[in-house]
Parts: structure tokens; C-alpha cells; sequence
């Protein structure tokens, strides 16, 4: 009798524990950094797997059988949206889940890619500019729609995402303030870079720094040595301060680049993907600092 009432009490024990009590919600997000807001505001209660991993392109993500296999076991798929993951739709239709797909970028008012800015085939002018993360107010819109998506999920956890949604806004409260104040600090005609990025037109129209396309450049293959020679005459003709080049490797062509003119050579921006723990950017609020600490390391005087 007496373990009768032992295997009676571990077993009632069990299934009212923390554990059995509270299942996690089981979350897919696209991209890591819709992965990172995810995980922020869902805390404990959500489990959220992430599609595309850190320092990969979403842009030209090839899904696999298992990502299929994710999305059918989610509850909430969580999306970008304007255009940036294309080969979702099939990878949804192919995995016959019945998840909800949660659009993060509700709300936002997409800019247009202007002619002369898209640098690479992964945005043609005139088409919807999916990077609005690199607007941290923007970021306070992600948040907010995936808190909402979670809360309507999981109504039982509503505090606990209000709560948690409250307190990373905060902090990218915080973090939109210091964007603001390195910039601010940042000569006004200063404020303009050189860059192969094609990622930051958020990013310019919200703090006021300036990304230029190098002239007769494409992201696709290494520029040339008369490619070079036309950013050369590109800088001094613009008064250009600083350079962010990422496609360029050949270290001779960077130190003509910084013979040649006055421009500072920068280090690598961070726009569609974190890094991983060990990488500068493991968060979207650790990839902002990052940003924002080259560019003004650069244009400082």
C-alpha cells in the first residue's frame, strides 16, 4: 500500500509540476534577428526556432525538409514580410501545418528602393525595401505585433508578454536615444559613407546618415582596379569621409582607396543577419551598437 501511494504521489506530483503545468509555445521566426525579438518578448513561455541561422543570407535561403517539419509543429510562424522571404509561401504550403503566420512589419510604411541604389539582384528600384529593422523605432513596431501574436496564441501568458514586451521596449528606447546622440555628434557634413550595403535606407532616413552607392559597382562580383579608380574620383569629387567596401578583400585595392583620398576605410556593418554568441552582433541591440560604433569611428573628424 505504502507504494501504491508513493507512485500516486510522484505521479500527481508530475503532472502538476511547472513543467507539465505551463507547455511553451512553440514558435518559428524566419530570420534570427525576428528570432531575437521573439525570444525577448516570448521569454519562458515560448520556444521559438529560427529558419534562417545566424550569417546567412534570407534573401537567397534554400528551406530544407526540416524546416518543413518546423513549421508544421509551430503555432506562430513569424515573418518580415515586404517581399524578403520569397520562398516562404511554398515552404508553408509543403509542410501542411496549420500555424499562424504573424506579419512583423504591420504597420510600417515600407520605403521604395530608389533608382541607383539597389546593388545586388536582391532588390530591384522601385520594389518595397524589406529591411525596416534598421530603424530601432521601427524594431518598437516588430515587437509590438509579435507581443500581440503571442498574447492572442496564448492568452494565459498575456502578462508575461506585456511584461516582457515592456521592458525590451524600453531598452530600444534606450538604444534608438544613443543612435540619436552618436549621430548628433557626427559633423552634419560628415554624415555621408560609401557603401556596397544596399540594407540602411531605414537606417538613413530615421538618424540622418547618408549611404551612398559606389558608382559602376555591383555586389556580385570584386571590383576591378578601374572600378576602383571611379570610388577614388567618386570620393573626392563628394567629399566622402568614410568607405564601408565589404565586397572588397584585396587589401592593396582598400590601401589605394585609403592613399588616394581622405576617406576612412571602415569595418563590416551588420543589416540581415546576427552573428552567432561569439560574432560582435549575437542580438539585434548588440548589431545596432555595432553599427553605429564603425560609422561613427569613421566619420569622426
Amino acid at each position: 500500500m505504502r507504494r501504491v501511494l508513493t507512485i500516486l504521489t510522484v505521479a500527481v506530483v508530475a503532472a502538476f509540476s511547472p513543467a507539465r503545468a505551463q507547455e511553451r509555445l512553440n514558435v518559428v521566426a524566419t530570420f534570427s534577428i525576428l528570432g531575437d525579438f521573439a525570444k525577448n518578448v516570448g521569454g519562458d513561455r515560448a520556444s521559438v526556432t529560427t529558419l534562417v541561422g545566424p550569417d546567412s543570407d534570407t534573401h537567397v535561403y534554400t528551406p530544407t525538409p526540416a524546416d518543413a517539419r518546423k513549421i508544421t509543429d509551430a503555432k506562430l510562424v513569424i515573418v518580415n514580410g515586404l517581399g524578403l522571404e520569397g520562398w516562404l509561401p511554398r515552404l508553408v504550403k509543403s509542410s501542411g501545418g496549420k500555424a499562424v503566420t504573424v506579419v512583423a512589419t504591420k504597420g510600417i510604411a515600407p520605403r521604395k528602393i530608389e533608382a541607383g541604389e539597389a546593388l545586388s539582384q536582391d532588390h530591384d528600384a522601385g520594389s518595397a525595401d524589406p529591411h525596416a529593422w534598421q530603424s530601432v523605432l521601427n524594431a518598437k513596431t516588430y515587437v509590438a505585433n509579435i507581443r500581440d501574436a503571442l498574447i492572442t496564441a496564448d492568452p494565459a501568458g498575456a502578462e508575461v508578454y506585456k511584461a516582457n514586451a515592456a521592458a525590451y521596449l524600453a531598452k530600444l528606447d534606450g538604444l534608438d536615444a544613443d543612435v540619436r546622440a552618436a549621430v548628433a555628434n557626427i559633423p552634419p557634413e560628415r554624415r555621408s559613407v560609401i557603401s556596397t550595403h544596399d540594407a540602411f535606407g531605414y537606417f538613413a532616413a530615421a538618424y540622418g546618415v547618408k549611404f551612398i552607392a559606389p558608382q559602376g559597382v555591383s555586389t556580385e562580383s570584386e571590383p576591378s582596379a578601374r572600378d576602383i579608380a571611379a570610388i577614388i574620383t567618386q570620393i573626392k569629387k563628394q567629399k566622402i569621409p568614410a568607405v564601408f567596401l565589404e565586397n572588397v578583400s584585396d587589401p592593396r585595392l582598400m590601401r589605394r582607396l585609403a592613399a588616394e583620398t581622405a576617406a576612412k576605410i571602415g569595418g563590416t556593418l551588420y543589416s540581415d543577419s546576427l552573428t552567432d554568441e561569439k560574432g560582435p552582433a549575437p542580438t539585434y541591440i548588440d548589431m545596432v551598437r555595432h553599427n553605429i560604433k564603425a560609422l561613427t569611428s569613421a566619420l569622426s573628424g
